[in-house]
This record gives C-alpha cells, sequence and structure tokens, in this order.
C-alpha cells in the first residue's frame, strides 16, 4: 500500500513538471484461489466444527476437481483460539499478504462478527457456517458475509412452537448467564408466549459449570411440562447428562437442548439422551445425498460422521466456487457475495435453497428426536425425526431482521 502511495505521488509530480510518466509495472499474476478455514482447532468447538471443517472444505473442492476459473484452489486453515482480536488479525494477514479471497467457518460469534468488519473493509468474502448470532443477518449484515448457520432466532424459535403446540405449556429454562444463554432464553420466552404457552421459571449458570444440582432440583420442582436447556457445548453434555441422572425425562418432563449438535448426542450416550428434543438444518441419515456425503466425510474422520457445521462448510465452499466459475474471477468480494445470492443453493448435504438478501443461507431446519438405545443400529443413528419446519416459520421473517441491505442501503 505504502508502496502505491508514492508511486501515485510521484506519477502525479513528474505530470505536473511536464515529464514523462514511466510505465508501472502490471499487478502479479494470481496462481490460485485460496479459501482460509478460520476454525477452533482445538478448543471447545473443534468437535463441532474444528479439523472436520477443513475436511468438509477439501471434500468441496474436490468435486471441483480441485479448480475454479482456470486456477488451482487451495485451502488453508487457522486457529482463531475463540478470541476475536486473534481471529481478525489472522484474516488481515491472510488477506494483505496471503491472497486468501474467502474465510469459512467462524464458530464463535464474536470472532465472527470481527472478521465479517475485515472481510467488508478488504472487499472479500466471509461465508459465516459456524456461529449462531442473529444479528450478522440483523443490523451488521454485510454486502460481503453470507450466514449458513441456524441462528439463535432459529434454534429458540423452532423448539418453542413445536413443543407448545404438541402440548409443551410450561416451560422452565436452564441457561448460561452471558449473552448467548440469555439470547436463547429471551426468543425462546417470547415464542412460547406467542404459542400460547407459559413459563413458569428459570434459573441461570456460571458458564462452565459442572454440578447441577441444585439447578435441577428447581427444574424438577417447577413441575414444568419442558425444561430448555438455554446452554452448549460442555454446559449442556453436564445438564443433559445429570437431568438423566435426576430421571425428569422419565417422571415426564421433556427436555429440549436449544443448541445441540450431534457430537454431544454421541459423545452423551443415548442412555442419557433417550427422548430428548433438538433442531437441526442437517442429519446425515436424512436421504440419500446427506447419506453419500456423510460417508465421504466419515472416512477421512475415522467413522465420525458430520455435524451441521461441518456440513454447511461443504455446502458454502461449494456455492462459493459455483459463483467464482461463473464470474470467472474470486478478486470482487461484493461481486462473488451477489452472484452467490442471485443463484439459487443446491448441493448434497441440504439439497435445494436460496440465500437472501440480508445474507441469510435459507434450507430446511429439522425438529428431531433421540432415539432410545433399542433403535439405534449404530454409534452414529441418533436422531428420529419429528417434523420438517415450513420455511417461513424456520427463520426470521427479513423484514424483522433491520439489515441495511433489504432497506437498500449497506
Amino acid at each position: 500500500m505504502r508502496r502505491a502511495i508514492l508511486g501515485s505521488l510521484l506519477a502525479a509530480g513528474c505530470l505536473a513538471a511536464g515529464l514523462p510518466v514511466a510505465a508501472q509495472s502490471p499487478a502479479p499474476q494470481r496462481e490460485a484461489i485460496r479459501i482460509g478455514i478460520l476454525s477452533d482447532l482445538s478448543g471447545s468447538f473443534a468437535d463441532v466444527a474444528g479439523p472436520g471443517s477443513v475436511v468438509a472444505a477439501n471434500l468441496a473442492v474436490e468435486d471441483f476437481s480441485g479448480r475454479a476459473a482456470g486456477l488451482p484452489v487451495q485451502i488453508l486453515s487457522g486457529d482463531h483460539q475463540n478470541r476475536a482480536d486473534t481471529g481478525s488479525g489472522i484474516a488481515r494477514r491472510w488477506f494483505d499478504t496471503e491472497g486468501v479471497d474467502a474465510i469459512v467457518d467462524l464458530p464463535n460469534s464474536a470472532v465472527a462478527l470481527a472478521v465479517g468488519e475485515v472481510a467488508r473493509n478488504a472487499n472479500r468474502v466471509a461465508l459465516v457456517t459456524a456461529a449462531v448470532a442473529s444479528r450478522l443477518t440483523g443490523d451488521l449484515c454485510s454486502p460481503n458475509l453470507i450466514h449458513y448457520s441456524i441462528d439463535t432466532w432459529s434454534m429458540s424459535n423452532v423448539p418453542s412452537r413445536t413443543l407448545v403446540q404438541q402440548g409443551g405449556a410450561t416451560w422452565f429454562y436452564v441457561t448460561a448467564d452471558y449473552a448467548f444463554g440469555h439470547d436463547l432464553e429471551r426468543q425462546s420466552t417470547d415464542a412460547v408466549t406467542r404459542a400460547g404457552g407459559r413459563v413458569v421459571g428459570s434459573v441461570r449458570h456460571p458458564l462452565g459449570t459442572t454440578d447441577f444440582s441444585s439447578v435441577l432440583l428447581q427444574a424438577q420442582a417447577s413441575r414444568a411440562s419442558v425444561v430448555a436447556l438455554a446452554n452448549s457445548q460442555a454446559d449442556f453434555i453436564n445438564s443433559m447428562k445429570q437431568a438423566s441422572e435426576f430421571g425428569l425425562m422419565r417422571r415426564g418432563q421433556r427436555v429440549v437442548g436449544l443448541a445441540v449438535y450431534i457430537s454431544d448426542i454421541v459423545s452423551l450416550g443415548l442412555e442419557a439422551t433417550e427422548g430428548a428434543v433438538v433442531v437441526g438444518s442437517f442429519y446425515w441419515d436424512l436421504t440419500e445425498g446427506t447419506r453419500s456425503f456423510g460417508r465421504r466425510f466419515a472416512d477421512r474422520m475415522g467413522g465420525r460422521m458430520p455435524t451441521d457445521l461441518q456440513a454447511n462448510v461443504y455446502a458454502a465452499v461449494t456455492h462459493y466456487l459455483k459463483a467464482v466459475e461463473a464470474l470467472g474471477s474470486s478478486t470482487d468480494g461484493r461481486a462473488v457475495v451477489a452472484r452467490m445470492k442471485a443463484t439459487p443453493t443446491e448441493d448434497s448435504a441440504f439439497g435445494k435453497g436460496e440465500i437472501r438478501a440480508d445474507g441469510r443461507r435459507v434450507s430446511p431446519v429439522y425438529v428431531f428426536q433421540v432415539k432410545a438405545p433399542g433403535e439405534s443400529r449404530s454409534r452414529y443413528d441418533v436422531y428420529r425425526l419429528v417434523r420438517e419446519v415450513p420455511l417461513e416459520e424456520a427463520y426470521r421473517p427479513i423484514a424483522q431482521g433491520g439489515c441495511p441491505l433489504v432497506q437498500g442501503g449497506g
């Protein structure tokens, strides 16, 4: 950048003096399209995203025989360590000096929001396949960003409405005491109330709680029809395991996890999770397409099936490369994102879908119930499909998000 500025000043000086201006060197020839998988490779999100996201990206590239727009496609990976400053620092380096065209994955909403702003300023592409903040397609939407993972609105509204309609009239919340948990509880409470249900109590717990005894005793004493776990990762695993030990489900209370992935269920086992209700946008055993992708992924991951977030990476890289192929270039991030929005999505993991003006990827969302141990045929055969949610119920209405792109700004 400094050289470019100095060159411009020198040229202006030569023109002012009536001197000839030396021809500038042409821009270096691009050698590859580079996609960076910026993830949590060793921390709390490593199982649901992490190394599996890198594998999913490579599977998508293989579908294009490793090339797009006449150039080889290269996959890089980096660990943001769940720190927004670390993530944005890697993003700036990748964009400014390492020729990265798009960054994908981004578990942890604070990291995703920070990297999204870096991508906007650099006019590159951010494909958020793991973070769940609804602001990514709301007031902080961007012409350089697409959000693939379902967000806190969907996580809260879909199961809440479904369970109230099935007779779950009273609710009790076990909520992680930080912004993510508060957001889940607030949006779920609104959905329960709108559907005609009633909240009878809630209790908040610190991040990283290991003993949920007192919390679950309060949930049990509330006699609520539904106990909602507004937490994730280790907090969900610990609270769900102890809910099973306390016999909440055996006593007739339904337990719903608002932010659950298949790796959580497999880690806990079906004896501890039988009957739990979860929401997701992907399950490996839904269709021939999901089974095909699941097997390809499992072959690279020692038999582990993909999570929703890892399947999102495959879908996002696939659609990105289609757009780059159509444009013949990856250099203008806004143009690539605009092309992605203008083109219907289609891949083996999610089938057909679309990308809205606010950057929200829209594809089917499902309500699942965890199987009993006797129903399961294999380690990853864990879900029974309860309901495919109509798209108009599955995502926040675009007019309610406050995205400036929808209003003609941005």
